[in-house]
């Protein structure tokens, strides 16, 4: 007896009084298989059939089997199941296993769930997102439609008060479980090296110290393959069989990994996190654990959904310690240090929160919920991903701009596939190939077939020549997808880049730069080997991308036709003229036809319309600044001038870069007519601009306040630079202001900075005070003076000297 038949009786009363049950058990109590059987034949079942959900294909037939077995029969009479793939159901089956994302295209196609009395959401704690989602639309159905439908939510590790409150108050039956002993062996981390030496040297170790079956838990495929062809030349001849266990296995191959050991043989089994939960490993007494998940997650700035090897929870860590401790006494290898354990996050993050919500929007749409809030959801999707997702739906036709679902829309929720290849299979089937389209889309769901190309024609050839059960199952259910979308092949040409580039416009690729390397429709940059045939491809539509080490590398692609693209793609075309520098700086005008950020064709454009280069040159100023302009030293002092006069509280035009860059238009653009650079620009020409933004009497008042130039006692003219710090300044020689004894000024009365300069034009002092200067330090700069310039007049009293050029005075 398996301890779940000590909850039974609880679990029968609940449902007899109420419509909705949790049951928390760990692995190994048996709630998965027996938990369906018991409950098949109670009053309220009434020969109505029973659906129990599995989050993986592998655990669904696995668990089928085992109740089948259990019964004496073969898997369709009375417990069947229904995976991607494969199905084994018949009139006679009462008990049938299906994967969540089976479970809710059922309940989207059926929503009354006419014939069902219960359904049992098995293993909810991995919280994906089909099964959040189903039991909210079976919620949902059970409140509207079906009040006599029983939902059981199962876990090994789940907050049951969570989903029971869900649940409207949902009693919780606990099952206590058995587990034998594990040990916990830590063998640390050595991050220089690869993780497949490292399980490489664990299952050794694990072989030497301990009995029994070895499970091994690795990030994913890659690495479980390498490990396997380490394992299996250290092996070879013993009696240890070393068996991969992963989604993308053929089906006999994972049913070999998961039988019991031939007597005298050991298994050292490699898996995913597959074999945490669910699955029945016999034998297995040592567990070796990498402490690595591999798990997507979903980028909505760039629309990708990449595979990122993340550290496990705490609950997954024990999950796969507890697999060693199922059938007796065993052991678990970590491979990290003890205090690692610590910094494992709780629980894995529901999916609901990570990854693309395109499905999910498509299916809210199909529903009937206008919003996810409608329905019975342990966690919000984020509103920025849906809202995309929203989007994503509307640029491909399934909703209409007020959010409704379009006929497309409800056609592509008919498909069982991702919104996107979805309609790329619709898409193709309007064009007389929805078999190739839909044979590209099996590509993309089922990792591994055809082979490893990157060039989907080379794949799509693999794939048909492949007679294995798993790829006539792929091509089976392909062809289903193409009677769905409305028609198979004609015998025309077909264009898979097309296809491709219907699902994913965004990443339609042009080569740039040495070969391999691409540029995205989205502006990315992306890599394939230089050595592929497809490196030199001009043109490609990328099906799938992976992260590389410095920019996304390009995992499955086909040719695209430029031409074809042109053709297809004319509707989604942008032409745009735009004006560019040319070497000279002069602006040339190019008209480019744009594919998203890619540039399909550009050609120069002899005579540009006048108007269209004004605009262009005036957007150069306002993005560079006033500072573009070729400003000379008359319209800076104007400009500076002003400034100085509106500083002071007088009266005078704003000049500043504010004001002149909000009336831009008024005085620059007159003066750009007929010019094709700024540079062509004269100092005359913005002076003039500028003094037309001022009335007469406002310069007059301007000069008069603040002249270009100040005369000193000899009648020589100084510049003045109103920029100076310090205020207004004159660089003058000091000989010149001899019998100067008041200090000028401009403005209102603003005192002139006189820098006072030697002979030869060397500074002296700074003073704004010339009478102070004369009195004070004048005696100390004559001395100096006079030894330095001793041809030169250096009077004791300045002030009653006469003002003069020149080294000696002139003779009467």
């Amino acid at each position: 007896m398996l301890p779940i038949h000590d909850a039974l009786p609880a679990l029968k009363a609940a449902l007899a009084e109420r419509s909705c049950a949790v049951v928390v058990a760990p692995p190994g109590a048996g709630k998965t298989t027996v938990a369906p059987l018991a409950l098949k034949d109670e009053p309220w079942v009434a020969g109505g059939k029973l659906i129990v959900l599995e989050p993986r294909r592998l655990a669904a037939r696995a668990a089928a089997a085992r109740m089948a077995q259990s019964l004496g029969e073969p898997v369709g009479e009375t417990v069947g199941f229904r995976v991607r793939l494969e199905s084994r159901v018949s009139a006679r089956t009462r008990i049938e296993v299906v994967t969540e994302g089976v479970f809710t295209r059922m309940i989207t196609a059926d929503p009354g769930l006419d014939g069902v009395a219960a359904v049992l959401f098995d293993e909810f704690h991995e919280r994906s997102l089909d099964a959040d989602l189903g039991l909210a639309f079976a919620r949902d159905s059970q409140g509207l439609l079906r009040p006599d439908l029983r939902l059981v939510v199962m876990s090994a590790t789940l907050d049951g008060a969570a989903v029971a409150r869900l649940l409207d108050g949902a009693p919780v039956i606990e099952s206590q479980g058995r587990a034998y002993p594990v040990e916990t062996r830590y063998l640390g981390r050595d991050p220089a090296a690869r993780i497949e030496d490292q399980a490489e040297r664990a299952v050794r170790k694990a072989l030497a110290e301990a009995e029994g079956g070895v499970l091994v838990f690795l990030p994913g495929q890659g690495e479980i393959l390498r490990t396997a062809e380490r394992l299996a030349a250290r092996f070879e001849g013993s009696n240890i069989d070393i068996a991969p266990l992963y989604g993308a296995l053929e089906p006999k191959d994972q049913d070999r990994a998961i039988a019991p050991s031939p007597p005298g043989r050991r298994k050292v089994v490699l898996a995913t996190a597959i074999a945490e939960t669910s699955l029945t490993l016999e034998g297995v007494r040592v567990v070796i654990d990498a402490g690595l998940a591999r798990v997507p997650r979903f980028d909505p700035a760039s629309g990708l959904t990449r595979l990122e090897t993340v550290r496990v929870s705490r609950a997954s860590a024990d999950q796969r310690r507890g697999r060693a401790g199922r059938t007796a006494p065993g052991v678990c290898y970590r491979l990290w240090d003890e205090p690692e354990t610590r910094s494992l996050i709780a629980f894995e993050r529901p999916e609901i929160l990570e990854t693309d919500l395109s499905r999910l929007a498509l299916d809210l749409a199909r529903w009937g919920a206008r919003d996810a809030d409608e329905l019975s959801l342990l966690d919000r999707p984020p509103a920025a991903a849906l809202a995309e997702a929203r989007a994503l739906l509307t640029r491909l036709g399934a909703l209409d701009a007020a959010g409704a679902l379009t006929a497309h829309g409800r056609a592509m929720g008919e498909l069982p596939l991702a919104p996107r290849l979805a309609h790329m299979v619709m898409a193709g089937a309007a064009r007389g190939a929805g078999r190739r389209a839909a044979r590209i889309a099996a590509l993309l769901t089922e990792r591994g077939l055809g082979g490893r190309s990157a060039d989907i024609a080379t794949r799509l050839e693999g794939f048909a020549r492949d007679s294995g059960p798993r790829a006539k199952g792929a091509a089976a259910l392909a062809d289903r997808w193409a009677r769905l979308a409305g028609g198979g092949d004609s015998k025309g040409e077909i264009d898979d880049g097309l296809l491709v580039a219907e699902a994913f416009p965004e990443r339609i690729a042009k080569a740039r730069g040495k070969p391999g390397e691409y540029q995205l429709a989205n502006g990315r940059g992306v890599t394939l080997d230089p050595a592929d045939s497809l490196a030199r491809e001009p043109w490609l539509a990328v099906a799938e991308l992976g992260a590389g080490e410095a920019r996304d590398r390009i995992l499955l692609a086909a040719r695209l036709d430029e031409t074809a693209l042109r053709v297809a793609f004319a509707d989604r075309l942008v032409r745009e003229e735009r004006l560019e520098a040319s070497p000279n700086g002069r602006l040339r005008a190019k008209e480019t036809l744009w594919l998203g950020r890619l540039a399909v064709e550009e050609r120069l454009i002899t005579d540009p319309d006048p108007a269209l280069i004004r605009a262009a040159l005036l957007d150069e100023v306002r993005r560079r600044g006033l500072e573009a302009l070729p400003w000379g030293a008359a319209s800076r002092s104007l400009r500076e001038r002003a400034a100085f006069v509106r500083a002071s509280g007088g009266e005078a035009p704003d000049f500043s870069d504010e004001a002149l860059l909000a009336d831009l238009e008024a005085w620059l653009g007159p003066l750009l007519a007929g010019r094709t650079s700024l540079n062509g620009l004269a100092d005359s020409d913005l002076l003039e601009a500028l003094r037309g933004l001022a009335p007469w009497d406002v310069l007059r008042r301007l000069d008069a306040e603040a002249p270009v130039r100040w005369t000193a006692p000899t009648g020589t003219t100084h510049a003045i630079d109103y920029a100076a710090e310090g205020g207004p300044r004159v660089d003058i020689r000091v000989q010149e202001l001899f019998g100067l004894n008041v200090h000028p000024t401009v403005g209102r009365s603003v005192p002139l900075t006189l820098a006072l300069l030697s002979p030869a034009h060397r500074p002296i002092q700074l003073t704004k005070d010339l009478p102070g200067f004369w009195r004070g330090s004048w005696s100390d700069v004559r001395k100096d003076m006079r030894g330095r310039y001793p041809k030169h007049v250096w009077p004791e009293d300045p002030a009653a000297a006469a003002p003069t050029l020149r080294a000696k005075p002139r003779a009467g």
